[in-house]
This record gives structure tokens, C-alpha cells and sequence, in this order.
């Protein structure tokens, strides 16, 4: 089987790993296909890649594994979504733009409402997986350990905070809680990481980058992927981001900002003053551990580290029910989309 691995942004390198190892394991032929903007931040460059698009059509693949929303229609191979999140509330994250044959789903919250969807379009299945990305939980969950007690001690620091809030102008807290993580800051038994989305808007990755300059309890994390700060942290502060889903399943506890979900099973606040009250409620109370359980049961209760694995297995099963699909056949308008967004040679 011919594997293409696509990439939009970075965030996709730490969804995509766990497959390339699993493609590796069974000796499949896989490429890196990567557009331009990635060219400094790619991480595995003694792996096969190309950032060249008529390389990727004459490649001439089996199938497709997309974490992002859109993937070129003429490109051979079973166009599969794996999904670049797990926050449901999302705008668009239930949206079918009609790119994909094959739809893999992070857990049963997400399964039914895809399948839901496939009995009125018919035209792609679903198949829940679990979710690549997370794979480390179930693996190496203590893989960090060490890196946090030298953080800690360095910082003479007993607990480990992470902000990291969604870039969307309309959704994102940066702009509310940057005084109040400065307060908090002041609490000498807290180290506060920082970990923005690679979309966050430019102002303000220059405004947190000073706020970490000027606090030696602070530090503005710039590598790409989240899991190693995600495992590492205490408590979670956030917004409306599905990275507050991701802490959750490690049941640990997190307080937001504003969140939009119609079911938080978590802290939230309204008010940017209550930010420090929470946190150390939430250290030292725990008040929503038995809520954290519905949460792992519904969006993701793979604890195995094999959903890789459980993905390459849906697309071989679909190659061998369906074939290869040689292109995906799509309205006038998201075939000019497709090859404008991707600057196709016509």
C-alpha cells in the first residue's frame, strides 16, 4: 500500500508520527507531502517527503491521511479524514465539505454524528479509531517525568500550568487573561507554560513572548507539538479549544475561559478576575474528577496507544471492499477551490 501523509500545518507532524510508524511496521511505501510554509518546521526530513504537488499525483497513491479540512480531489487514493482536533462545538468540525471517502472517528460522541450524516449523503463511511495523536497516552504516559522535575526544580516550582488557548479572533482569551497569568505568575509555586496555536495572531505571540521575558515563572514554548506540555502539566487554562479535550483524557483538571460547549464538565469562568480563585480550586479540590469520566468514556475511551494502527487497518479494509478511488468527484466550485488553494498546473 502507497501512504501519502498531508500536511497543511504543523500540528499535523504529531497526528501523523504514529501512522508513519505503524506504515513503517508493515513495510508499506509512504511520502510526506507538505505545502511551502512547512518547509523550515518539518521534523522528520531524512524521511521520504516533497513539497512538489505533481510529485504528489505522479506518486500515484493508495490512500490519503488528511488531519486537516481539505485534500486535493485528482489525487489518487482513499481521501481520509483523521481530523485535526477533538472539540465537537467547533464551527465546521462536523461540516462535510465532500473531499472525503473515509471518515476515522476519535470516539462514539463523534461516531454518531458522522454516521448520522453518512445516511443522508452516502458518500463516505465511518469508521471509529480512536485518535493517532494520543496514542502516547496509552504508550509512554510518564515519558516526560523527567523533563518536569528539572523544570520544577529550576523554577523552584511545585506545580506545572499550561495556557494554551485556540487562535480564532472571536473564541481566543489571550487578549482577556494576559494580566491575569501575570498575577498569577506571582504565585511563586506555579511555572506557567505557554503554548499557542500556530495560527495565533502575530500581536499578540509578541505580547506573550515579552509577558515570559519579564517573568521568570513563565516560559513561551515554541515547539510544535503539545502532547510533551499536555503530559506534563497540572492543570489546563484555556478557552474554547479542543486541546481541552485532550487534557481531559488525561484526567487532569482544566479551567476555560468563556467556553462555548452546550456541556462543560469542567471549570469555566465568565470573568477574567476569577482566573487565580479557579486554578486553586481546581489544584487543590479537584471538584470535576467525576465529571472527567463522561468525557474520556464519549470522545475517546482508547487507552490501548493503538489507534494508528486501528486506522491503517480501515483503510486496508476500504481498499479491499471499495478499490482505490482514482479521483474524488466533487461540484465546479470545490474542483476551482481545490486547484486555486493548491496552485495546480492546469
Amino acid at each position: 500500500m502507497k501512504v501519502v501523509l498531508f500536511c497543511q500545518y504543523p500540528y499535523a507532524f504529531g497526528i501523523l508520527e504514529p501512522i508513519m510508524k505503524v506504515l513503517k511496521q508493515r513495510n508499506c511505501d509512504y511520502l510526506w507531502f507538505l505545502t511551502e510554509n512547512l518547509k523550515e518546521s518539518f521534523p522528520f526530513k531524512d524521511e521520504p517527503h516533497t513539497f512538489d504537488l505533481e510529485k504528489l499525483v505522479s506518486y500515484e497513491s493508495d490512500a490519503i491521511f488528511c488531519p486537516g479540512n481539505e485534500v486535493p480531489h485528482y489525487v489518487r487514493g482513499v481521501k481520509t479524514q483523521i481530523f485535526h482536533g477533538l472539540a465537537g462545538e467547533k464551527k465546521g468540525h462536523f461540516k462535510i465539505r465532500h473531499y472525503f471517502d473515509l471518515y476515522l472517528t476519535q470516539g462514539p460522541f463523534f461516531t454518531r454524528r458522522f454516521n448520522r450524516m453518512k445516511r443522508r449523503h452516502r458518500n463516505f463511511e465511518v469508521v471509529e479509531t480512536g485518535w493517532p495523536k494520543l496514542d502516547i497516552y496509552g504508550k509512554k504516559h510518564d515519558k516526560y517525568n523527567s523533563d518536569k522535575a528539572t523544570l520544577l526544580e529550576k523554577h523552584k516550582a511545585s506545580k506545572m500550568i499550561l495556557y494554551a488557548p485556540t487562535f480564532s479572533p472571536s473564541l481566543t482569551s489571550a487578549s482577556f487573561l494576559l494580566k491575569e497569568l501575570e498575577k498569577l505568575a506571582q504565585e511563586k509555586d506555579y511555572l506557567i507554560l505557554i503554548k499557542f496555536h500556530d495560527k495565533m495572531a502575530a500581536e499578540l505571540i509578541q505580547q506573550f513572548r515579552k509577558l515570559a521575558a519579564d517573568n521568570k515563572n513563565i516560559i513561551f514554548e515554541e515547539e510544535p507539538n503539545i502532547v510533551k506540555f499536555l503530559l506534563m502539566a497540572d492543570l489546563l487554562i484555556s478557552d474554547t479549544s479542543s486541546v481541552v479535550y485532550e487534557f481531559l483524557l488525561l484526567d487532569k483538571p482544566v479551567v476555560t475561559f468563556k467556553n462555548n460547549s452546550e456541556n462543560i464538565l469542567w471549570s469555566d469562568i465568565k470573568d477574567a478576575s476569577q482566573l487565580q480563585q479557579a486554578v486553586e480550586k481546581n489544584l487543590q479540590q479537584d471538584p470535576y474528577r467525576e465529571e472527567r469520566k463522561e468525557i474520556i468514556s464519549s470522545y475517546h475511551p482508547y487507552s490501548d496507544g493503538k489507534s494508528a494502527e486501528r486506522m491503517v487497518d480501515a483503510v486496508e479494509q476500504y481498499i479491499a471492499e471499495h478499490g482505490v478511488p482514482e479521483r474524488r468527484r466533487l461540484p465546479f466550485l470545490r474542483r476551482r477551490k481545490m486547484n486555486r488553494m493548491f496552485r495546480r498546473k492546469l
